[in-house]
């Protein structure tokens, strides 16, 4: 390929990367949100999260980003460009499945974890803060590995509109020189790297959050707070 043409598919690269950042951390923040409020003591508050998950988790990301692109400007009077259009309907898609991670770490919590919290009399926010959290986030790693591995391989749908992602750049390329075999064995060796690289920093991740499990806690001022209490109202009784 000339140099133009790999200019081209850097480009691609580029692109793919940043709507990969934008909707994974969109997505990151949908599955907290959402697997949280999967947990809720209101009904009310589950059945929304569960209703949000069901929807998209049984709906297919291309006809989401589909529907974002090209239904939502006439209905509502506004046009997305197609990174940030991207970015909303992938991020919420597999915000939906990131959910489900999280309330399933959250629930393999040990129970007499929760139960310790509620005999220090914490709140479900410190509970969730200092106890429940620390504990299930290391176990979410790895499908969480997973799931940005898929998103990754996700953005490649975002080409329907016409963004210039590296799986568009690569066609591009195709028809440039007539050469499909020899252009997409780059595309797949580019995404296999990136992919790659991903694991890696996520592998890296999990040794680092999980070394610290098990490990005696900082002194933190509402841990003590609440045992002092709970002391001088068992000296009391």
């Amino acid at each position: 390929m000339t140099s133009g043409l790999w200019e081209l598919v850097l480009k691609g690269v580029w692109v793919t990367i940043q709507l990969l950042v934008l909707s994974a951390l969109l997505a990151t923040a949908v599955s907290f949100v959402v697997g949280v409020a999967r947990t809720h003591r209101l009904k009310f508050v589950r059945f929304l999260a569960g209703f949000y998950t069901e929807v998209f988790r049984g709906t297919s990301a291309l006809v989401m980003i589909f529907w974002v692109f090209f239904v939502l400007p006439p209905a509502f009077g506004w046009q997305l460009v197609p990174l940030w259009a991207g970015t909303l309907a992938l991020g919420l898609t597999y915000g939906a499945y990131g959910s489900e991670i999280v309330r399933g770490a959250l629930a393999a919590v040990d129970p007499a974890q929760r139960e310790g919290g509620i005999a220090l009399s914490f709140t479900p926010t410190q509970r969730l803060r200092l106890i429940l959290l620390p504990q299930a986030v290391p176990e979410m790693i790895p499908p969480f590995s997973n799931l940005l591995i898929e998103l990754l391989k996700g953005t490649a749908l975002v080409s329907i509109m016409g963004m210039g992602d590296l799986a568009f750049s690569g066609n591009l390329v195709r028809l440039a020189l007539q050469e499909s075999a020899e252009i997409y064995t780059y595309i797949l060796v580019i995404y296999f790297v990136i992919a790659f690289l991903l694991t890696r920093v996520m592998r890296g991740l999990e040794k680092k959050l999980k070394a610290g499990v098990g490990r005696t806690p900082k002194h933190d001022p509402d841990v003590e707070l609440k045992r002092a209490e709970t002391t001088n109202a068992g000296g009391a009784v």
